[in-house]
């Protein structure tokens, strides 16, 4: 898709996550059941990438399945997690060679075996692109991941590999699913819920946020950029005063 871009491209955000919210109200809207919303959401996804080099943006971060997702009926989660499963046996191709490199975050602990499987092979397929670095939460709870790095810190510190003296911010932050990637500078939730619903509680403590309407299946790439554009309006001080 051709979307028209400018020099703001260059002050915009590289890191957008987005909290994909609507798929079943969409669905329900048009007396369809709730799986139909899902499956009209994934297609979103892969415009959405597509677009994301034009407009500057080199990290995106999407909220797939949360901890919470878990007490969504049992049909609902069961396609939910076959639908995963299509998904990344169907788009793995495109992804390798458009140069997306793709990373999952999240307790797979609880995914069934072939679902993991799967993730780990598009994730060592990928490992080599950079064009745009596309990371999936799924089964992903921000106190979840700040709860399990800070057992692995504690871990570490037990075994003598690390000091109470040596625990900074920084330190933390290493020990998060995220460790390898920026922080994102904007955070888009669509479906005019105005709510974070424990997604990257840490990383987007200084992240700018747009709430929008728009309900994700008809979130299109347009809007996207749209919504990317008007970030190089915001005035980010990061707690301190300008002069």
């Amino acid at each position: 898709m051709a979307v028209e871009t400018d020099d703001k491209a260059q002050s915009g955000p590289k890191h957008v996550a987005v909290i994909m919210d609507g798929n079943g109200r969409w669905a329900q809207m048009r007396h369809r059941p709730r799986l139909f919303g899902h499956h009209a959401g994934a297609k979103r996804i892969r415009e959405i990438v597509e677009v994301c080099p034009d407009v500057g943006v080199k990290y995106l971060t999407i909220f797939a399945f949360s901890t919470e997702n878990w007490k969504r009926t049992q049909t609902e989660v069961s396609g939910l997690m076959a639908l995963f499963r299509k998904y990344i046996e169907k788009e793995a191709k495109d992804l390798i060679k458009d140069g997306v490199r793709v990373r999952f975050i999240g307790d797979r602990i609880k995914l069934d075996e072939k679902l993991v499987t799967l993730m780990d092979e598009l994730e060592l397929l990928t490992s080599h692109n950079d064009k745009v670095h596309l990371t999936i939460a799924l089964n992903y709870g921000g106190r979840d991941e700040v709860t399990r790095a800070a057992k692995r810190l504690a871990y570490d510190i037990e075994k003598g590999k690390l000091t109470h003296k040596d625990v900074t911010a920084e330190t933390l932050a290493s020990y998060l699913d995220t460790h390898v990637l920026p922080d994102p500078d904007l955070v888009i939730r669509t479906s005019g819920e105005a709510r974070i619903s424990n997604f990257l509680l840490w990383q987007s403590a200084y992240s700018e946020y747009e709430f929008i309407d728009t309900l994700w299946p008809d979130f299109t790439a347009q809007e996207f950029c749209e919504v990317v554009g008007r970030y190089g309006a915001r005035d980010r001080r990061f707690g301190a005063v300008k002069a």
